[in-house]
């Protein structure tokens, strides 16, 4: 597997490569993770089972188009594809120290997704194919109106998913229905967003610049990737404050923001189990009393 890997890489960067040490780091929750390195070059790979690999394809051509809008750092897809019974995503090593960095940085990473959002734009709202959010599918079809897509492909579909698993959220569908009145004069660009930006996607690499991955690409409402840094924890102020001298919120974010945040909720339910069942749960009644 690993030659066949090096021989891509090889093909792809035009420069041969030999792998001379190779290390396993972290992958995040879904995939494994190693450094492999021929004493000049280090790439970091990830690995998953074979049927994995449009998970990759998907995520290496989402990374590809945030970098090509040369604003916020993302690691720079390099190659992807199968060896064996395994997938792979080769992406360039970058060296993160997590979330360090003093607050001019967290300003920076504040300013430079909000010229990734404003630089990355399209006509319509989704994405040229589905990927994943988490190991969870996310429909991306085109839509012309956000709230209809939000509304769609991501609560309703969300809440399908729970009822699979057993669970029907008192309130659910008639939520859907209210979603166009909640986002009622709210009428975004559809932006380039990473996706699912909370913090364990976001850090700083050894020479203090801001570094976003792991994304669920796709054009919509920049304002879900505000709202997902605020879900668990939150960035530092500096961030906000550079994001909103750069490209200020919409008047209403502060309402909306549950509604985006309830997407990842429940996607955390039928991810992860029951444990987030009751905060869905409170969600979706705020969200019909508003």
């Amino acid at each position: 597997m690993w030659e066949q890997i090096a021989a891509h890489i090889t093909e792809a960067t035009g420069e041969p490569f030999g792998i001379s040490t190779n290390q396993s780091v972290g992958g995040g929750c879904i995939s494994q993770g190693s450094t492999i390195s021929d004493g000049k070059r280090t790439f970091f790979v990830k690995l998953n089972q074979a049927s994995a690999a449009d998970m990759f394809a998907a995520e290496a051509v989402g990374v590809k188009e945030m970098w090509e809008t040369h604003t916020i750092r993302v690691p720079k897809p390099i190659c992807w594809g199968t060896a064996g019974n395994s997938a792979y995503l080769v992406m360039e090593w970058l060296d993160l120290r997590g979330r360090g960095g003093g607050s001019q940085v967290w300003e920076q990473m504040g300013r430079q997704l909000a010229q990734m959002h404003r630089t990355g734009t399209r006509d319509r709202f989704g994405w040229d194919r589905n990927n994943t959010i988490g190991s969870t599918p996310q429909v991306n079809t085109w839509t012309e109106d956000w709230a209809e897509f939000f509304a769609e492909h991501r609560i309703r579909f969300q809440l399908r998913l729970a009822a699979r698993k057993g669970m029907r959220f008192d309130g659910g569908e008639a939520l859907v229905e209210k979603i166009p009145q909640l986002l009622a004069g709210h009428q975004p660009i559809p932006s380039i967003v990473h996706g699912d930006l909370w913090g364990g996607n976001a850090s700083v690499t050894a020479d203090g610049e801001p570094v976003i991955f792991d994304p669920a690409t796709y054009y919509g409402d920049r304002e879900v990737d505000i709202a997902m840094t605020e879900l668990f924890g939150g960035f530092s102020g500096a961030f906000y404050q550079g994001y909103n001298e750069e490209w200020p919120l919409d008047e209403g974010y502060d309402r909306r923001k549950t509604l985006y945040n309830l997407y990842h909720i429940i996607n955390h339910f039928n991810l992860f189990g029951s444990g987030y069942a009751s905060q869905a749960q409170r969600m979706i009644q705020q969200l019909l009393r508003s």
